[in-house]
């Protein structure tokens, strides 16, 4: 077991401060606020650093602006292990309210539903371009692409060229800032996985006759939720509650404090140092000595600041992340949809999707009077969109609602624009190697050091998922070694939103570590994959 030390902070003269205590925890994330909220539970003393100065919960933070409320992309919860099921409800045992789930496609003007009903999409399609689309699927059917290699391929062969290139690409590639010809079939098949005209048409011809009655999306393979659990206020709502008991507990989270070093003691504990600003803007510096630390930083950052710097640091330096930023514009008028979200599948904006915030909670846009919908654009930091203005976003995310034909600018009341670093960790070819250099050589290295949560492992994945390789890794700090090998995931697993909460899956059991139950499991098994680049084939010789 690990022996538990703590004590209060001690504060210097130069305003730097010092605290000892048994674990520190870099980002105040679900998976850092998750461990120290567990960790402070069995009593042991934790200190939390979160770079941010006034957000806890990282990319499922909840913005506040005049009273008016922005999720950052969207979180339901939802979670197929009980455990998660029940962390919640504990954190946050009265705020919940259950919301209708609806998503569609917007496409010149039209909604088509999500995942698609073949005879609303030929319909809203018209005559023409509905005989064009069904000619090339037909086309695709006799003459399919043999050595399917990417995303295009795949969706293509599914649904044939028209409809891929009006419902799949244009998103698609908008999202990963990728051509679509380069990324991954495998993805193609995980993401859009069982689904076909065919089977869509089939459905549709089932549905009119009455046959089939199930809701929403009508496909028994892709079923999503027709309802789910959120926050009153927000996903942030349930940060700030956990953050709040840690803080209860004794154990400081650090606000606007960036990590600057993560230093080995030399006796398998840790000196954290973090530098902020004080109220005058003159910058000071907090240390922190832990027998463990927790780190769900990008994996690219973590690496460049441990010290001794690992041997791995430069394979982490090419690990690569999509950046995202939302536009929420308040508008003068009733809500534009009901619509949780929609896609936007049209090539004449940027923007990727919109989101309704009153759809997600009434508690979230406070005026009866005003809709507030959140505009998302995906970029990369440092490009031409991440680069402009709020003024130059407020003002593009205007100008595309008008061509959209949603609103008139005359409407808009006002925006604010909300940024998010590496929102998405990018599968490229060479990611999986680097992450597992980085991680072999941590893990050889230093037991001591955990590596939790999406940008910390370096996965695309969900907020339940998480907060379980948060869960598991207090496991193995109470029991003073890795019991449970969090990096045991199904990386093929598909994480289908169906069926009900405490719903569990098995997991593949290593010889060398503690079978994860089935509970753990579910969660584990929630990983989203993430499109990479694909290879040509190789030429065949002369």
């Amino acid at each position: 077991m690990v022996e538990k030390f703590g004590g209060p902070a001690v504060h210097r003269k130069d305003q730097a401060c010092e605290y000892d205590v048994d674990v520190a925890i870099i980002g105040a994330g679900p998976a850092g606020l998750t461990a120290g909220y567990l960790l402070t539970k069995q009593g042991f003393k934790v200190a939390v650093i979160e770079k941010d100065t006034r957000y806890v919960g990282g990319i499922s933070r909840t913005v506040e602006h005049d009273g008016f409320r922005f999720d950052i992309g969207g979180h339901r919860f939802f979670s197929k292990s009980q455990a998660v099921v029940d962390l919640w409800n504990e954190i946050l045992p009265d705020d919940f309210i259950q919301r209708p789930r609806m998503s569609r496609i917007y496409y010149e003007g039209k909604f088509y539903s999500y995942p698609l009903r073949a005879f609303e999409a030929l319909a809203n399609l018209g005559l023409w371009r509905s005989t064009t689309c069904m000619v090339s699927y037909l086309w695709s059917r006799l003459f399919p692409i043999e050595q399917v290699r990417s995303f295009e391929d795949w969706t293509s062969n599914q649904f044939g060229k028209k409809l891929y290139s009006i419902f799949f690409k244009t998103y698609t590639e908008k999202v990963w800032g990728m051509p679509c010809n380069e990324m991954s079939a495998d993805w193609a098949a995980q993401r859009i996985k069982g689904l076909s005209l065919g089977a869509a048409v089939l459905d549709g011809l089932k549905r009119s006759l009455g046959l089939n009655k199930r809701p929403n999306d009508g496909m028994q393979t892709k079923t999503l939720l027709e309802t789910f659990r959120y926050p009153r206020q927000g996903p942030g709502m349930m940060w700030e509650a956990a953050r709040d008991r840690i803080v209860e507990a004794g154990s400081p989270v650090l606000m606007g404090h960036a990590l600057k070093q993560l230093a080995s003691d030399g006796q398998g504990g840790w000196r954290l140092t973090a530098s902020c600003e004080d109220g005058s803007g003159r910058a000071t510096e907090t240390v922190i000595r832990a027998a463990h630390a927790i780190s769900s930083a990008p994996m690219r950052e973590l690496a460049a600041r441990v010290h001794p710097l690992p041997a791995t640091t430069i394979e982490a330096s090419r690990l690569r992340y999509r950046d995202f930023l939302t536009v929420a514009l308040k508008i003068r008028s009733d809500d534009l949809f009901p619509d949780n979200w929609i896609y936007i599948h049209d090539s004449k904006v940027q923007v990727g999707r919109i989101q309704n915030f009153r759809s997600w909670s009434p508690e979230m846009v406070p005026d009866d009077t005003v809709a507030c919908v959140g505009l998302e654009y995906f970029c990369f930091e440092g490009d031409n969109l991440w680069a402009s203005s709020d003024d130059e976003l407020v003002a593009l995310a205007t100008s595309e609602m008008q061509i959209l034909g949603l609103v008139q600018p005359e409407q808009v009341i006002g925006g604010v624009v909300v940024r998010q670093e590496k929102a998405y960790p990018v599968y490229d070819d060479d990611y999986a190697a680097n992450v597992a250099a980085l991680r072999e050589e941590l893990e050889a290295l230093y037991p001591t050091l955990h590596l939790v949560g999406r940008n910390g492992m370096h996965r695309y994945n969900n907020q339940d998922h998480a907060m379980m390789t948060a869960m598991l890794t207090v496991e193995n700090i109470l029991a003073g070694k890795r019991i449970y090998d969090i990096w045991c995931v199904n990386e093929d697993a598909e994480y289908h939103e169906a069926g009900a909460e405490g719903d569990v899956k098995a997991i593949t059991e290593r010889a060398e570590r503690r079978a994860v139950d089935a509970d753990r499991a579910a969660a584990l098994a929630s990983l989203r994959d993430v499109p990479g680049r694909v290879s040509a084939p190789p030429r065949k010789a002369a």
